[in-house]
């Protein structure tokens, strides 16, 4: 079964990243990825800009375009994929949405930054609008420079209290089984003993993958959960991070936190956000 991917690129070494990590991650599934440049997120960073250089600026997208999908061909001589190209005059976000909605995308790929590579700021604001507005597909966020590694171990951080629909188990069994990986589900212990609702959450879970791999969990709460977090990735080498990104959810509070310091979570690994 064909996947459809999505790339947003701004021609950045960043955006290059996720592109290589995604031909990578896929290598074994047939593909379709679609370059997506919004030449508008340019021409808005200018004031009074001509129509001719408007044109200038389109036309300079169009050719770096082009060598995009040659340089992907170079390095990924995949039968299974093809590569498609989509200019755009939306905005970035704007682009993403038409692009999701009309090519019925399965996931979108993209990097942590882009061009400003601000090494205090944790996402460029590119990244935090798909990942709040982009509700109709996951989105994986690969971090800059990183190098693929085969995603034999996947976390699944979750508080039990919700029951997870197919709209979010779907992309974490089709993310497993690419290369049969280990689903760990982390649970920071918050709480003196779980609730009825959480038990009745643990057992839907234990029924939903009874298929695959999984293990659970359990750390105490002794720090931030972005940092019990991180030293989970660390101590299991974990090799994709899985984010549910709903109100009230610590993603929600990490993408719209643009100070690293603050917050202590830097993306050492790449990390799948399902939108709920």
């Amino acid at each position: 079964m064909n996947k459809n991917i999505l790339l947003p690129t701004d021609f950045s070494d960043n955006a290059w990243s996720a592109i290589a990590y995604a031909l990578k991650l896929y290598e074994n599934e047939t593909c379709t990825f679609y370059f997506l440049n919004s030449f508008k997120s340019e021409i808005s960073r200018m004031s009074n800009l001509s129509n001719k250089l408007a044109r200038v600026m389109k036309e300079s997208a169009k050719k770096e375009m082009v060598e995009l999908k040659r340089k992907a061909r170079i390095v990924d001589a995949n039968e299974k994929h093809s590569f498609e190209t989509i200019l755009s005059s939306e905005s970035l976000l704007e682009a993403i949405h038409t692009v999701t909605t009309t090519h019925e995308i399965d996931l979108v790929v993209m990097g942590t930054k882009g061009a400003s590579k601000t090494k205090e700021i944790f996402f460029g604001s590119n990244t935090v609008s798909v990942l709040n507005k982009i509700k109709s597909c996951p989105t994986l966020v690969v971090p800059d420079a990183y190098s693929f590694v085969t995603p034999s171990q996947i976390a699944f951080p979750t508080d039990y209290n919700k029951q997870y629909t197919d709209k979010v188990l779907s992309p974490i069994k089709a993310l497993s089984k690419l290369y049969n990986s280990k689903i760990r589900i982390l649970h920071i212990e918050e709480e003196k003993e779980l609730s009825e609702t959480q038990n009745t959450n643990i057992n839907k879970l234990k029924k939903d993958l009874a298929a695959f791999d999984y293990s659970f969990h359990w750390m105490s709460g002794y720090d931030q959960k972005t940092s019990v977090i991180i030293d989970f990735i660390k101590e299991l080498e974990i090799n994709i991070l899985v984010l549910v990104n709903n109100k009230h959810s610590f993603i929600e509070n990490i993408i719209n936190e643009p100070v690293i310091k603050k917050i202590g979570f830097q993306p050492i690994i790449p990390f799948l956000v399902i939108p709920e």
